[in-house]
C-alpha cells in the first residue's frame, strides 16, 4: 500500500516514516507539513492511505477531511483525543494518539490492509466505506479513556458533563449530551429524555415510563416515550 504522512512536526514524521519501513505491506511515497501541500501531491502521486495529524499550519486534519470528498484511507495521529468524535464522522479508519507504539501503528496499518483488500476485490469498490472505529477517547480528569460503543449502557448529562455508564464503569467527561447524540449510531441508540440516551440492545424491560438496564433504572420522558415504543418494541413484539 502506498501511503503518506502529514504532520507539521519533524520528529513525528521521522518517527512514523520509520514505523512506515518496518512494515512489509506499507511504501511511504512522500511526507508532507500540512494538508494544503497533501491536496497538491495528490493530485499526481495518488496514495491508498494517509496518515494525518490534526493541528497543523495552513489547514488542519479535520478541515481536510471536511472539504475533501474523496480522501484515501485516513489514520489520525494526533496528541488530541478530543477530535476523535469529529474523525469518526468522516470515517476515519483509526485513531492513534501520540507518543504512538510501533504496536498500535502496525494494528491501525493491518486494518487498513483488510480493508484495501477487500474493496479491491470488490465490484465495484466506490461504494465501499471503511467500518467506523469501535471506540473512541473521552478526557477523564488528568486521563484520556477509550470508550468501547458496545460498552455503553447509556449516558446522562449533567449540565455541561456527561456520565457516560459501561460495563466496565463509568466515566464523566466534560460534554454535551447533544455532542454525543450527533455521532453515536442512531441504530444503536435512542434519546429517551432530555438528559438520558441508552444503548438499545441493553434495555431489558420497559414499565410505565421507566425502563431497566441492568440494575439501572431510566425515565422515558413524555416527548420521547411514543418514539421509544415505536423503535424498541413494535417490531419485537409477540402477541397472541
Amino acid at each position: 500500500m502506498n501511503c503518506i504522512i502529514v504532520d507539521d512536526e519533524p520528529l513525528a514524521r521521522e518517527g512514523l516514516a520509520g514505523y512506515v519501513q518496518d512494515t512489509d505491506f506499507l511504501t511511504l511515497k512522500a511526507s508532507c507539513e500540512n494538508p494544503v501541500q497533501l491536496i497538491k501531491l495528490l493530485t499526481t502521486e495518488p496514495a491508498d492511505l494517509v496518515f494525518l495529524d490534526i493541528h497543523m499550519p495552513k489547514m488542519s486534519g479535520i478541515d481536510f477531511l471536511k472539504m475533501t470528498n474523496r480522501p484515501p484511507l485516513v489514520i489520525i495521529t494526533t496528541a488530541f483525543p478530543d477530535y476523535a468524535l469529529d474523525g469518526f464522522r468522516f470515517n476515519v479508519l483509526d485513531y492513534l494518539l501520540k507518543p504512538i507504539t510501533f504496536d498500535s501503528f502496525f494494528r491501525a496499518a493491518s486494518k487498513a490492509r483488510e480493508y484495501h483488500e477487500l474493496v479491491a476485490g470488490s465490484n465495484p469498490p466506490s461504494i465501499q466505506k471503511p467500518a467506523a472505529a469501535d471506540y473512541f477517547f473521552i478526557k477523564c480528569a488528568n486521563r484520556y479513556e477509550k470508550v468501547f460503543f458496545d460498552d455503553i449502557l447509556y449516558i446522562e448529562a449533567l449540565q455541561n458533563y456527561v456520565s457516560i455508564f459501561t460495563n466496565k464503569g463509568k466515566y464523566i467527561a466534560l460534554l454535551l449530551l447533544k455532542t454525543l447524540e450527533e455521532n453515536l449510531d442512531g441504530k444503536s441508540f435512542i434519546r429517551v429524555h432530555k438528559s438520558y440516551i441508552v444503548s438499545i440492545d441493553k434495555i431489558e424491560s420497559i414499565e410505565n415510563n421507566e425502563l431497566k438496564i441492568q440494575s439501572y433504572k431510566i425515565p422515558i420522558s413524555r416527548n420521547y416515550r411514543e418514539q421509544v415504543m415505536e423503535r424498541v418494541v413494535k417490531n419485537k413484539l409477540w402477541i397472541k
